[in-house]
């Protein structure tokens, strides 16, 4: 049987593949020359997973690997309707991240609850300001997205005696589904944004959905930049619908030095790191490389994504 030829479409730093020496024809491609490459592969490793040249390669000519996984929770900068369509299977790198995003959430909330941006500030002024703080044991969350980082996240905020609420795609056992959202929001003072990026979600935070809120509540994001309407969400920290808000995604990134969301004031802007911790890359691979010897076995094989759905059905 022939040697599978793995392409992996770069990033720095390369992933450490040297267990799959002899096993694999490793072969490395970027944004140019992966249209080229790709029908000579078995098996795609998408380590640049904030390119979307798959997404532009894949409806060309020739035959197409049989495998492609994405080093990323999101699968959106993959999806095309021929990658839909075809019996290729897709897998992401679901359950790295789970945890150290659901910590960052958990370092937002304390952040804005006991608003230490103005401490830091009042600190490099030299100004000794005192100030109460809120208490967030007692605070309600609401948590979208019922994924493995949805209930990461429940776990922390829970952990912190905040009462949580969990909405996912549909209504199970400690998952409320959509039409609970409305009513969720409205009572939260903690609203996180973690779901996959679909045609349901996509713009789903927008003026309607901020006028809800009441006007003592957080917003968080930390799913998918487009999930959210920037303006809107603007509109709505200068109109005071909401007290303050996070964003670690945004619709284009990174974000341009220009972009006013830089200057906005309550609003905490990270450069999609929530999920990065040290050693994160070596955990991406490691995790690749345990995925290839269940292919290279013919055994099945977990992080299987609903291409249709654009995410890993939960159980």
């Amino acid at each position: 049987m022939p040697v599978p030829t793995l392409l992996v479409l770069d990033a720095d730093p390369l992933p450490r593949l040297g267990r799959l020496t002899g096993r694999a024809r490793i072969e490395h491609a970027d944004e140019t020359t992966l249209a080229e490459r790709l029908p000579f592969a078995d098996v795609l490793l998408v380590w640049d997973f904030t390119s979307t040249a798959v997404r532009d390669a894949w409806p060309g000519e020739g035959p197409r690997p049989r495998w492609v996984h994405t080093a990323s929770a999101g699968v959106d900068h993959l999806m095309c309707p021929e990658l839909v369509a075809s019996d290729t299977r897709v897998t992401n790198a679901r359950g790295v991240f789970d945890q150290p995003i659901a910590e960052y959430v958990a370092a937002l909330v304390l952040t804005m609850a006991k608003d230490l941006p103005r401490t830091l500030d009042l600190q490099r002024e030299g100004v000794w300001r005192h100030r109460e703080s809120q208490r967030v044991a007692g605070t309600r969350a609401c948590v979208v997205g019922s994924g493995p980082i949805g209930r990461a996240i429940v776990a922390t905020l829970k952990a912190l005696g905040i009462t949580t609420a969990l909405v996912g795609r549909r209504s199970r056992t400690g998952v409320h589904g959509p039409d609970d959202l409305d009513r969720l929001m409205a009572r939260a003072d903690w609203v996180i944004a973690a779901a996959p990026l679909t045609a349901e979600t996509l713009g789903m935070f927008d003026a309607r959905r901020f006028g809800v809120m009441q006007p003592s509540a957080r917003f968080i994001n930390i799913g998918r930049g487009q999930l959210v309407v920037e303006d809107d969400l603007v509109a709505a920290l200068a109109k005071r619908w909401i007290t303050g808000a996070a964003l670690d995604v945004f619709e284009s990134e990174p974000l341009p030095p220009d972009s006013p969301l830089w200057h906005v004031p309550g609003l905490i802007v990270s450069p999609h790191m929530s999920g990065d911790t040290i050693g994160w890359r070596d955990q991406l691979g490691t995790q690749f490389v345990e995925l290839y010897d269940r292919w290279e076995a013919g055994r099945a094989l977990p992080n299987v994504v609903d291409k249709g759905r654009g995410y890993v059905p939960g159980h």
